[in-house]
């Protein structure tokens, strides 16, 4: 009634387009119908309609073109060949250049190819049109590529998906007609500035799929995608305008940027669509603290806004300012960062590519939602058609992935494997590198560096401080790896692993003297060597912490992984031992781990070697003395590993403690504070806490092991029977990714009772893998931990989760309005 028109009416035929209604957006990745309602009858309405016969043609060959694509699974490059076909044989350039005859030629042999294709004609009953497309369009929400989106950004497969079915309006109706995408403010920069493209007589389709290259909206962004064609405001200022006044309107009420579709009928504009818009993290995060400054959100909003994983994304490296580069030609910057890469012209080949380790750049004229595996896989995008709306531009910056698109010199050649830009010439394996912040292509591989974070993210970071419990550590082991992680705001140090500072050619040769020797006197020696390296290593530690705690976990690997392992190097350490190579050989066969994974490790090598541990505590404790009596401040937290019982810890924590009094006693020192803790990742170890807390003060779970030990299986076999599962769609997490209150986080639950029942002051933290991952960052929250600690590039992505969990927890069971928190958290990523 609205339209004026009647769905199936011969004369006044109204169309309908079907499109899918997730609650979370998913570019691409499920299908559309549109034009639906025409057939050989109602195409001659809409022609007598519209007064324009070709236009009515092409909506009917575009109808059958993705009907029988979405509905018929009849393969679409079928209808496209036709097409190309058609206009290289009578000399068209442009779908626009086609008439009445033409498409009435092509419409005939599309129907003939359905006919061939399905056995059936091509269905002329409108209501059939509208049932099956419903169905095909609710089917799609299982179709392959939805299901590896759904997959790689975490979104449940649950929540499903409605439906939309709405009036068709015409953007290919002449001059005065356009479709087009606008966002709100920059996805890419999150500058508050109108930007987007639209394609004048075009559909919807046209702009996404990248077979147009489109035009820009505003005179701002004219320059930075070197169109020859006006931009709208310049082209249709009114209209432009209007646009402009809806998207703000559009963008206050849902508290959001928003990424709006639109369509423009004969001067009148309409908007078909808008959603919450995909963006970089640069622009999720300026997006998210302005919109504090406008009053459009709250500090908790806006920290509940940014998904903490495309943090990562801030870390994106740039082109190192000394290299000198070789430019090969220059596309539209859709999304940032500096990668180089090997090429790769297809996704199945980046997706092998990757999986051998290399860096992958996929080229591609341009992508379709099938490519979906590809792009995750690959470190970069780069396209020679679509512009900053098209399907590449929009997944990449939603997965944080380099892309270049648009790049009208690129020739690519996906069948053959090759690209052509000038008379340059590129094949499948070649070296190239993308600049996703300025659109540039160049040859070869160049040096990248680290940005420098600033302004806004040190803004949102200092509100989720504020609101955060959990402090935030780092797992280091060197002064470069503490610098990083004091940079991105880590509070300390939650785990040192000793063991890598053996793991150097001189220190790994003292080590094997130790283990190998016969001679006393040369044990004794090797002891003096480590001790003095160890010395040095942990005065530079603590030099690096700045006052900051440090948990140093004692030797924790078994033995025999510091053993020679080849003939040569059994030859060297036995020269210098002066021993036999069989003599070596026989003592190394001795060392020999047979299980260990939960063999002779961590601290029982601590009570059959006390010496090695000894020296180790020795050293730290000197080093905290030297650097105490310099005025530098120490905090240290020594911790013992792989504690299965109150015995082991109560022997390891009286070797300490005699170190200590030594150390003290050399020092003619009154008092030596440190702490003595232990890590809980064996299953034995929660359920035996109560006993082990008797002789310590802290807890780290080191979930690595404990998940391992847990579900009986070694992380890599753990990790190919669960991405198996994954893949086929089975399963969409493993119990590696995230903590749960079933299996691992059960067992950190006893722990926990277990030794707060008997220590009610112990402090608490987590130190795997874990320590990094949001969800388990959420379940950490809840099981009150002190503190979490990860790698030193994860500790912005922590102290944002640890924020977001503390704000959770705070209105748990409370009916809260976080204002706009329900749409932003369909935001970036």
């Amino acid at each position: 009634a609205q339209m004026g028109m009647l769905f199936g009416d011969e004369e006044q035929p109204l169309l309908l387009s079907v499109r899918s209604g997730a609650p979370v957006s998913m570019p691409g990745m499920m299908d559309t119908v549109l034009n639906l309602g025409l057939n050989d009858q109602t195409v001659e309405g809409l022609a007598q309609l519209s007064g324009d016969r070709s236009f009515a043609l092409d909506c009917y060959r575009r109808f059958i073109q993705m009907y029988s694509n979405v509905v018929l699974n009849v393969d679409m490059e079928v209808f496209e060949n036709i097409i190309t076909s058609y206009k290289e044989s009578h000399g068209l350039v442009q779908d626009q250049d086609l008439g009445d005859e033409n498409w009435t030629f092509i419409i005939n042999r599309f129907k003939k190819v359905v006919e061939h294709e399905t056995s059936e004609p091509f269905p002329q009953d409108v209501q059939t049109q509208l049932l099956q497309a419903i169905g095909a369009v609710m089917d799609s929400w299982m179709n392959p590529r939805a299901i590896s989106y759904r997959r790689l950004n975490g979104i449940s497969e649950d929540i499903g998906t409605g439906i939309v079915v709405q009036a068709m309006v015409f953007g290919n109706q002449g001059d005065d007609c356009a479709t087009g995408v606008a966002f709100t403010r920059n996805p890419s920069t999150g500058e508050k500035k109108l930007i987007g493209e639209y394609l004048v007589n075009a559909q919807g389709e046209d702009v996404v799929a990248g077979v147009r290259t489109p035009q820009s909206l505003s005179t701002r962004y004219q320059n930075t995608m070197k169109e020859d064609l006006p931009p709208m405001e310049v082209l249709m200022p009114e209209v432009y305008h209007k646009l402009l006044a809806v998207s703000e309107s559009l963008e206050t009420h849902y508290r959001d940027m928003q990424d709006i579709e639109f369509t423009l009928n004969k001067g009148k504009l309409w908007i078909l669509q808008t959603r919450s818009g995909k963006r970089t993290a640069q622009a999720a995060i300026k997006i998210a603290v302005e919109m504090v400054e406008e009053g459009l959100l709250s500090k908790e909003a806006a920290i509940l806004a940014i998904d903490p994983k495309v943090l990562d994304q801030l870390l994106h490296p740039v082109l190192d300012p000394a290299e000198k580069t070789t430019v090969l030609t220059q596309g539209l910057a859709a999304s940032p960062g500096s990668v180089s890469g090997i090429i790769a012209f297809s996704a199945e080949d980046a997706v092998l590519m990757a999986e051998e380790g290399e860096s992958v750049i996929l080229v591609r004229e341009e992508t379709s939602p099938d490519d979906i595996e590809g792009i995750h896989a690959a470190a970069g995008i780069l396209t020679s058609r679509g512009g900053m709306t098209c399907h590449a531009a929009v997944v990449a910056r939603g997965m944080g992935r380099a892309c270049v698109c648009g790049t009208k010199e690129l020739e690519v050649n996906e069948d053959k494997k090759y690209l052509k830009i000038g008379r340059q010439t590129l094949k499948q394996g070649d070296a190239i590198t993308i600049v996703g912040q300025t659109g540039e292509v160049l040859l070869g591989r160049y040096n990248t560096i680290r940005p420098e974070i600033s302004g806004e993210f040190r803004t949102l970071m200092s509100w989720a401080d504020e609101v955060r419990r959990m402090k935030i550590r780092a797992n280091a082991e060197t002064p470069e790896d503490i610098s990083v992680a004091l940079e991105f705001g880590a509070e300390g140090v939650g785990l040192c692993r000793s063991e890598h500072m053996f793991l150097e050619k001189s220190r790994l040769t003292s080590m094997r003297k130790l283990l190998l020797a016969h001679d006393e006197s040369v044990r004794k020696g090797a002891l003096t060597e480590l001790f003095d390296i160890q010395l040095n290593d942990y005065t530079d530690l603590f030099t690096s912490m700045q006052g900051l705690p440090i948990t140093v976990r004692l030797l924790d690997p078994p033995l025999h992984e510091f053993l020679p392992h080849n003939d040569l190097e059994i030859e060297n350490i036995a020269a210098v031992l002066g021993l036999s190579s069989r003599q070596v050989k026989e003592r190394v066969h001795e060392l020999k781990e047979a299980n260990p994974m939960l063999g002779h490790r961590g601290c029982r090598v601590g009570v059959t070697h006390p010496e090695i541990y000894r020296v180790q505590v020795k050293a730290l404790l000197a080093a905290m003395v030297k650097l105490q009596a310099e005025g530098t401040p120490v905090v240290l937290e020594i911790m013992v590993p792989f504690i299965a019982s109150g015995c082991e810890i109560k022997f390891i924590r009286q070797l300490i403690c005699e170190e200590s009094d030594k150390i003290k006693e050399q020092n003619k020192l009154s008092e030596l504070k440190f702490e003595i803790g232990t890590m809980i990742e064996l299953p034995r170890a929660a359920l035996v806490a109560d006993e082990i807390a008797q002789y310590t003060s802290f807890f780290s779970f080191g979930t690595n092991d404990l998940t391992q030990t847990t579900l009986g299986l070694s992380r890599d076999d753990a990790a190919s029977f669960y991405g198996a599962y994954r893949k086929s769609g089975v399963m969409g997490s493993d119990p590696f990714e995230t903590l749960d209150r079933r299996g691992v986080g059960q067992l950190m639950q006893i722990a926990l009772e277990k030794g707060r029942r008997k220590f009610p002051g112990i402090k608490t933290g987590i130190c795997g893998e874990h320590g990094g991952d949001p969800r388990s960052i959420e379940f950490c929250e809840t099981l009150r931990l002190d503190y979490v600690s990860c790698s030193p590039y994860r500790v912005p992505i922590a102290r944002l989760s640890a924020a977001q969990a503390s704000i959770r927890s705070k209105h748990a069971g409370q009916d809260v309005n976080l204002e706009a928190t329900a749409h932003s958290l369909s935001r970036c990523g």
